[in-house]
């Protein structure tokens, strides 16, 4: 894959590169600030962007805004977002402002280059990748809302793997039950938040978070 990378400490952009190397990536731009990334992905028209959420000047949300602005000239330009913190306000505008191809990952919980490699290459080929952290926030910040409160405990857990990207399978290996007792929970949360399954998990997930949004 040909890839965009905005960090500003070097260190961890040289690192970066290097991993992406070695499996095989090309880093088209390696760039540390919000105006650079912004010119390197109207020219580069990479694969992925790999970008962090707080660049110089300011260190406010450069990285969200260039990519944003991107994405509304190449809206299915994919976007892997890093950031030291969780900042749900920039996973929910992203995720929200519609598209696929997106995920949010916390630089301190990615724990070796399998998962960090998997992560790009899903987000690449157009799911989403999302931080266990960022979709318990997201989910917490509607905690009182009627229609997710009427969720059972076991349809919240479900909820939230999906919010993460798993398939059902994969869900149902996490929870240890049968795929159709998953189905048939998933059913349950989308008929609660007045949702349709949609064809694909990406877009199931980014439903749900829409829907968590309003």
């Amino acid at each position: 894959m040909r890839v965009v990378l905005a960090e500003d400490h070097f260190l961890l952009r040289d690192g970066l590169i290097r991993l992406l190397g070695a499996y095989g990536h090309e880093v088209v731009a390696a760039v540390d600030n919000g105006p650079d990334l912004l010119r390197a992905l109207g020219r580069d028209r990479p694969d992925i962007a790999v970008v962090d959420v707080r660049l110089p000047p300011d260190f406010t949300d450069e990285g969200l805004r260039a990519v944003l602005a991107a994405r509304a000239d190449s809206p299915e330009l994919p976007v892997l977002l890093l950031s030291q913190y969780v900042e749900p306000l920039y996973a929910r505008e992203l995720l929200v402002g519609g598209g696929r191809a997106v995920g949010y990952l916390l630089k301190d919980r990615v724990t070796n280059g399998a998962q960090f490699l998997d992560a790009i290459e899903r987000v690449a080929a157009g799911g989403t990748a999302l931080d266990p952290q960022v979709v318990s926030q997201l989910l917490a910040r509607k905690e009182r809302d009627a229609s997710v409160g009427s969720l059972s405990a076991r349809e919240r857990e479900v909820l939230e793997l999906v919010a993460q990207g798993r398939s059902n399978a994969g869900i149902a290996q996490a929870l240890f039950v049968t795929e159709k007792a998953v189905a048939k929970h998933i059913g349950n949360i989308f008929t609660k938040l007045g949702l349709h399954p949609a064809d694909t998990d990406n877009r199931r997930v980014l439903a749900v978070l829409a829907h968590l949004d309003r």
